[in-house]
């Protein structure tokens, strides 16, 4: 693998420093933050509850580092569960012994289930007993994911883990460590890097009342929408394959704040909208929580609001 550059760190820094509007002259602070990283000097202990792994299967495919780069140089990943070449006694071993030195910035995907403890466990240890131990010797915690940040899918209505998520878990603990909410099902890689990198090089981004990046979550997926003058002359599409507005075929988006349609996924390929699917809501607190938000819409019906949410 050949060597990042300094010239490489600046690159790759003004980008970041470009999509989360800090504008060009904060390259060289995310360059050096970016440094830490990489010289180990911030590691990073990922940990994982009750989840699918596809936020870490999104980090994967990190652009412009690839995966192998980002997460063999770019990261000083103490342990990643998914990932991990080691098992059983090894990995438990690695975890504790990270959690024992501290001063990590510890990501956490996943819900965590109150009122079943023995529905997620490492090793012989609880998870949620495990994230305490984490979070307590933490510098931060980044909760990654619509399933850590809001409940999700495990915390959906009916479910028998009472699931919830890590800023309420951190809450009802009494611990007051920064918590950062970077929703979606999955989260976009730029998203986990960007907010990771600004933490190491600022310290906490400004977060919105959520505590999510306002760099990422400021504005409305609606509002950002390449459809948006159909929904302003009420085109609507009344099946997937018409052009128009597609909020009669259940966008979420009017709900959902997130830079999905700027951003775009796979490499900057497309994003759902753009691709002739709805907007699902995955960043959206109220995603997957009632049975009756359905996430795509037959015969042109109008979304319901779900109970208890604006």
């Amino acid at each position: 693998m050949e060597p990042m550059t300094r010239r490489s760190f600046l690159t790759l820094s003004l980008r970041l420093a470009t999509v989360m509007g800090l504008g060009a002259s904060a390259a060289p602070a995310l360059a050096d933050a970016l440094e830490r990283i990489v010289r180990g000097r911030a590691p990073t202990l990922w940990l994982q509850g009750q989840c699918c792994s596809g936020c870490s299967v999104s980090l994967l495919d990190s652009e412009p580092v690839g995966a192998d780069a980002l997460l063999t140089r770019d990261i000083a990943l103490a342990f990643h569960q998914t990932l991990s070449g080691a098992t059983g006694h090894q990995a438990v071993e690695t975890v504790d012994r990270a959690i024992a030195a501290g001063g990590f910035l510890l990501v956490v995907e996943g819900s965590v289930p109150m009122d079943m403890p023995q529905a997620c466990f490492f090793g012989e240890e609880a998870f949620g007993s495990q994230l305490l131990r984490a979070a307590r010797a933490a510098k931060a915690v980044v909760a990654v994911g619509t399933c850590a940040t809001s409940g999700g899918i495990p915390a959906a209505e009916g479910n028998p883990t009472g699931a919830i998520s890590v800023p309420e878990f951190l809450r009802r603990s009494g611990l007051s460590v920064p918590c950062i909410s970077i929703p979606g099902c999955p989260a976009h890689p730029d998203w986990i890097v960007g907010t990771l990198t600004h933490v190491l090089g600022f310290g906490l981004p400004p977060l919105d009342d959520r505590g999510r990046p306002k760099a990422f979550f400021d504005k409305l997926v609606h509002d950002q929408c390449p459809r948006f003058a159909d929904y302003e002359r009420e085109v609507f599409a009344e099946k997937f394959s018409d052009d128009g507005c597609l909020f009669r075929l259940g966008c979420a988006g009017p709900i959902t704040k997130a830079d999905c349609n700027l951003r775009l996924w796979n490499g900057g390929t497309s994003s759902c909208i753009k691709a002739g699917a709805p907007c699902i809501g995955c960043a959206w607190e109220g995603f997957a929580a009632k049975r009756d938000f359905p996430f795509y819409l037959k015969n042109g019906q109008l979304q319901p609001k779900p109970k208890g949410h604006a």
